[in-house]
């Protein structure tokens, strides 16, 4: 696929086409004070994994409505004092994964938490265990519908405040140093970093990639490329709801959620990307609020982006923040 999303220069100074509800912060400071009403809960069990310089933890906590929500914990093996804390969310489809998997972060010296996300981890990877208990409406199949009804209910309601809960549980670890923490995904993890990134004061440093979940308006009509076709093909059934659909999707907007960012980030995004148009990235990129903000762009890639390069580029810029 070739270019087909707006010229470069047109990128840099685009803003997008989603505008943010009057009540977006009260809603979310709601959301996040019903989920602190719960105990965190979180409990840390050592894995045998037979990996010798990474140690991991099968880690529990509890995330919205008190549900409970696993991850995984990695740390240097022999490591005795706090450690930067890099905290990472999955992309669509994707789960947590195996114990042994995802060994980066830790060899690089840091804590390294991986949140599964609710519901999913049945489409690629090494799968997922954390259910999603909630109920929902008619949804056309996959995520991006499932309680599009409200924002109440609407699926991303549910893993934002999830993710929020993760940082707070992994910070809690006491070889995780919680003044030196980092969140980071790629596609619906980096949609997901963003929405932390937002709602998060104290981050050091956000790093979404490709992400997802951004600019809605314009992402539902510039591309035909699951996961977005999702909400085409619910609305194409459901005639006459877009508006109503896409005002509950401005809740979960990660262009909103970057207008609150405080934290240096560093995103990418890929010029030939159907998946996350570039457009929808540069739009959360554009709106980041925090002044230290750099975004790499991989001209001729799909939604693969930069891939390892762009995992050495994280690398080492996150040296100058934790």
């Amino acid at each position: 696929m070739a270019l087909f999303d707006l010229p470069i220069d047109e990128l840099r100074a685009y803003r997008g086409r989603s505008g943010a509800p009057e009540d977006f912060d009260a809603f979310w400071g709601k959301t996040l004070q019903e989920a602190r009403e719960h105990e965190l809960d979180v409990r840390f069990e050592s894995v045998e994994t037979g990996l010798s310089t990474v140690r991991v933890l099968d880690v529990t906590f509890a995330g919205f409505g008190g549900h409970p929500v696993r991850g995984w914990l990695r740390l240097p093996a022999g490591a005795t004092e706090p450690l930067p804390l890099v905290v990472e969310f999955i992309g669509y489809g994707g789960g947590r994964g195996l114990a042994h998997e995802k060994l980066l972060w830790a060899s690089a010296g840091r804590a390294h938490f991986v949140m599964d996300t609710r519901g999913q981890g049945s489409a690629w990877g090494g799968g997922g265990g954390t259910t999603d208990p909630v109920g929902a409406a008619p949804a056309y199949p996959g995520f991006m519908t499932r309680g599009v009804d409200a924002p109440e209910n609407y699926y991303y309601r549910r893993v934002f405040t999830d993710a929020v809960r993760a940082v707070e549980a992994a910070r809690s670890h006491p070889l995780a140093d919680a003044a030196r923490t980092a969140v980071i995904g790629e596609s619906q993890g980096g949609g997901i970093a963003l929405a932390v990134g937002g709602l998060v004061p104290d981050l050091v440093a956000v790093a979404p990639d490709v992400p997802f979940l951004c600019d809605f308006p314009r992402a539902v009509t510039v591309t035909d490329r699951h996961p977005y076709r999702e909400i085409g093909l619910f609305l194409k059934t459901h005639r006459g709801r877009a508006a109503d659909v896409l005002r509950v999707l401005s809740y979960f907007d990660g262009v909103h959620f970057a207008a609150r960012g405080r934290a240096p980030a560093l995103f990418s995004a890929a010029l030939e990307d159907q998946t996350c148009p570039p457009s929808t990235v540069f739009a959360a990129f554009n709106a980041w609020a925090h002044a230290d903000k750099a975004i790499e762009v991989y001209e001729f890639n799909d939604h693969e982006g930069g891939g390892p390069f762009q995992e050495e580029r994280k690398l080492r810029w996150l040296r100058s923040y934790a």
